[in-house]
C-alpha cells in the first residue's frame, strides 16, 4: 500500500489543524462521519503491514502457567521484550534504526508540541489476563524518551473494566508520572456511530476524552484471547474498544464491532466531504500474546506462545493474527464469516494484503 511523504502529511495536517484546534472543547457529533473505505489512515506506515515475533527468551518457563497477572509478570524478561518490540518497530516501519522507526510510527498532532501531546493507551483489564508490565512500559518509554511526550500526559485506561487496575495491575517500570487512570471517568459521553450499525439512532456513549478531542494519540494494546464465535472466536484489538465505547450494543449486533472502529474517536478527525482521515489518532495496535488462550474471554491463559504482533490498522492486525497466528500456528481456527469482515468492512480483500497475506515474521 502506498504512503504519502511525511512532509506532505505535515503540511496537510497544519492546514487542517487550524480547523481542529478552533473547534469547541466539547464536540458531540449529531451525524456519523463516514470514513472512506480503503483510504490511508496512517500516512507514514503501510496500513496493511502486520509484523510478529516469537521468542521463548521473552519469558521464563514454569511447570504450570501462573493463574494471576502478578505471577506471569514475574516471569517476563524485560530486556528481551524491549529489544523485540524495537525489532518489530523496525520491521513495521521498514527501517533498520529503531529510533527512526518509532519517529515514523508516532506522528505529532498538528499545531502542538510533543510536550503538550496527550496519549491514551487502551488496555484490556477484564478478568484474569492483562497486559504485562514490560510491554506497557516499553511503549510508554518510547513516547517519553524518543518522542518527548510528558509522562503525566500518558493515560492508561479501560473505561469499562479498569476500576481496580491501579491496585491489581500496577504496571512496573513506567516513566515516573505516567497515569494509570482505571476507568478514566467511565463511558459517559454520547457520540455518533456510522453504518453498518443502526441501533439507538446511531448514537452511543463513549469515553469523554476521545469524544471531545482531548486525546491526540491513541494506542491499542490488546491481549490474544478466545471469545464467542459471533466475534470471530477471539478478542484482540477491535474488541478491545468495547472498553472505550459502551459494550452492550456489540453483544446484540456484530455490526457494532465494525462500526465503532470506523469512528473519528478511533481513526481520527475526518474530512466530512471526502471521508479521509485528516490526522491519525490510533497510531499503533500491539497484541501481547506472551501468554494467550484458545478459549475465553474469561479464565486463565491456556498457552505460553511468547509472541508479539504490531500494526497500525486494527482490523488488519486482528485478521492477520487470527488467521496466521491463532489459526495456522496455534490451531485455533477462527470463524471466517466474521473474521473476513475485518477486511471487507474496511474495503479490502485477502488479495490486497502484502507478502501474499502471510504474517511478516521478524
Amino acid at each position: 500500500m502506498g504512503r504519502i511523504s511525511r512532509r506532505r502529511f505535515i503540511k496537510q495536517a497544519m492546514i487542517s489543524g487550524a480547523a481542529i484546534t478552533a473547534a469547541p472543547t466539547v464536540f458531540v457529533r449529531n451525524a456519523p462521519a463516514a470514513w472512506a473505505r480503503k483510504t490511508i489512515i496512517h500516512p507514514t506506515v503501510d496500513n496493511l503491514r502486520v509484523v510478529g515475533i516469537t521468542d521463548p527468551a521473552m519469558t521464563k518457563t514454569a511447570e504450570t502457567i501462573p493463574a494471576g497477572w502478578a505471577g506471569q509478570d514475574k516471569l517476563v524478561v524485560t530486556d528481551a521484550v524491549w529489544a523485540n518490540i524495537d525489532r518489530l518497530a523496525c520491521a513495521l516501519a521498514q527501517t533498520r534504526d529503531s529510533t527512526e522507526a518509532w519517529r515514523q510510527i508516532f506522528i505529532k498532532p498538528p499545531r502542538k508540541s510533543w510536550s503538550d501531546t496527550v496519549v491514551a493507551i487502551k488496555t484490556n483489564n477484564i478478568h484474569l489476563q492483562h497486559t504485562r508490565s514490560a510491554v506497557m512500559a516499553k511503549i510508554c518509554h518510547v513516547l517519553t524518551d524518543i518522542c518527548g511526550v510528558k509522562p503525566f500526559n500518558i493515560h492508561i485506561y479501560d473505561a469499562r473494566d479498569g476500576y481496580d487496575m491501579g491496585r491489581k495491575t500496577p504496571f512496573s517500570g513506567l516513566p515516573e508520572g505516567t497515569r494509570i487512570e482505571d476507568t478514566w471517568g467511565g463511558i459517559t459521553t454520547f457520540t455518533a456511530v456510522p453504518a453498518p450499525w443502526k441501533g439507538t439512532g446511531g448514537r452511543v456513549i463513549c469515553l469523554k476524552s476521545l469524544v471531545d478531542g482531548s486525546v491526540d494519540i491513541l494506542i491499542n494494546i490488546a491481549l490474544c484471547k478466545g471469545h464467542w464465535t459471533n466475534f470471530g472466536g477471539f478478542t484482540m484489538t477491535m474488541k478491545n474498544h468495547f472498553g472505550t465505547f459502551a459494550p452492550s450494543p456489540g453483544h446484540q449486533s456484530q455490526d457494532y464491532l465494525f462500526a465503532v472502529n470506523q469512528t473519528p474517536e478511533i481513526l481520527g478527525p475526518m474530512d466530512k466531504r471526502t471521508g479521509t482521515v485528516l490526522y491519525p489518532r490510533q497510531q499503533l495496535c500491539l497484541i501481547d500474546a506472551l501468554w494467550a488462550s484458545e478459549r475465553g474471554p474469561y479464565g486463565h491463559p491456556s498457552h505460553q506462545p511468547n509472541f508479539l504482533a504490531m500494526g497500525v490498522l486494527s482490523p488488519i492486525v486482528d485478521y492477520q493474527v487470527a488467521t496466521q497466528f491463532r489459526g495456522n500456528k496455534m490451531g485455533w481456527k477462527p470463524n471466517m464469516e466474521v473474521t473476513r469482515r475485518m477486511l471487507t468492512d474496511f474495503g479490502y480483500t485477502e488479495a490486497d494484503l502484502p507478502t501474499g497475506g502471510s504474517l511478516i515474521e521478524v
